[in-house]
Order: structure tokens, then C-alpha cells, then sequence
């Protein structure tokens, strides 16, 4: 009986799962006119009030990151895909290493003959990689449902964003609001114009339940 009998490596499975939580471009520009006669009178009225200061630009915007990073609603979006990941994670890893416990029992049995027939170690090895495909396809498998949820996760974390951005703006009637970001990076503005904190205070206000003023 030939003992030589080939078995796919189980460093080949690929049992880690990477999951992200990407965030999608939130560039938001809120009109707070009804035509462009009263937009003009009411920047008009801004620059009237308060002359030459840099201050009066109705124009503003936040550091997307940062908002991220403090944004309690995004921090819990963010353990609990990290949490699905983990479990998913240690699932596919212990069954991995059930599977090659038993592949190193058949590469023993084959090479010392402890198999009646050929047959019979064909049979077994046909089994293990059955296994091991099945393993992996539900590496791929839990791999896309992580990514669909990261996806859905973003979708809602983008619309409460640009919700609660628009109430946020209904007091402070800027013009335009931008976020920072790869595709639409801020190379310079003043700090003035740089309300991250405000809108981290607000969103975290209303995530909590208490919008205050």
C-alpha cells in the first residue's frame, strides 16, 4: 500500500477573518435658504454683522476621524462587529485544528500501514479533504457575512450622521459643512472653522438621550 498519500496542508486554510469598518465620504452641504435671493440677503446680513472676521464665513468642518474615534454610537458599532469577528474568528480556528489533529492521525496510520487496504486509506483521505473544503467554504461564507454587516453597519452610521447633522445645523446655519477624508482631504483652514467638537458633543448628546441645548 502506498503510504505517500497527499493531503492539502492545513496551513493552506485560511481561517482568519478580517472585518473593517470603513467609513463612507459624509460631505454635507445644508442650504438653510428657500431661494437664492434670500440666501445672498442672509449672507449678506452675516458678513453686515460681523465685518472682516474670519469668523462670519458660514462655513465649517470637522475631522472625520476624530469623529469617529469619539462618536460613542460609532464606538459600539464598532466592539460589536469587532466582538462578531472574534467569535467567528476562534469558531473556524478550533475547528481547524480539530481538522488537522486528524490529518496528522492519517499521515501516522498511512505511513506505518495501520490501513487494512488501499481502499480504505483512499476512503479516509477523501473524507479530510471533504472536511477540509467544507472548512474553508465556511471561512469565505462567515468572511462575506462580516463584510455584509460592516457594509450595513456603515449605511447606519452614515444616515444618523447626516440626520443629526442636519438638526445640528438648524441653529448654526452654516452654508456648507465638510468632512475630512481620503477622497476629499482639508490641505488648509483655519481652526476656526473646525467644529469636530461640537458635533462629537451634540451626537453623543443625542445618542445618549439627552439632546440638552
Amino acid at each position: 500500500m502506498n503510504n505517500n498519500v497527499n493531503i492539502l496542508n492545513m496551513k493552506n486554510v485560511n481561517y482568519l477573518i478580517s472585518g473593517v469598518l470603513a467609513v463612507a465620504v459624509i460631505i454635507l452641504f445644508v442650504m438653510q435658504c428657500s431661494d437664492n435671493k434670500t440666501e445672498q440677503n442672509t449672507v449678506g446680513n452675516k458678513f453686515a454683522n460681523f465685518g472682516d472676521s474670519v469668523s462670519s464665513l458660514p462655513v465649517a468642518y470637522f475631522y472625520i476621524d476624530t469623529l469617529l474615534q469619539n462618536y460613542n454610537f460609532a464606538k459600539d458599532l464598532n466592539e460589536q462587529i469587532t466582538r462578531k469577528q472574534e467569535n467567528a474568528r476562534a469558531n473556524l480556528t478550533q475547528q481547524a485544528r480539530n481538522l488537522e489533529s486528524e490529518i496528522n492521525e492519517f499521515r501516522y496510520k498511512a505511513q506505518n500501514g495501520a490501513f487494512l487496504t488501499q481502499a480504505r486509506a483512499e476512503q479516509e483521505q477523501e473524507r479530510l479533504m471533504k472536511k477540509q473544503q467544507d472548512l474553508q467554504n465556511m471561512d469565505a461564507k462567515l468572511t462575506q457575512e462580516l463584510i455584509d454587516e460592516t457594509n450595513r453597519m456603515n449605511e447606519q452610521l452614515r444616515d444618523t450622521i447626516m440626520s443629526h447633522l442636519r438638526i445640528f445645523n438648524q441653529d448654526k446655519k452654516y452654508q456648507i459643512i465638510i468632512s475630512s477624508d481620503a477622497t476629499n482631504p482639508i490641505f488648509l483652514a483655519d481652526e476656526v472653522y473646525n467644529i469636530t467638537g461640537e458635533i462629537v458633543d451634540y451626537l453623543n448628546r443625542r445618542w445618549s438621550g439627552n439632546p440638552g441645548n
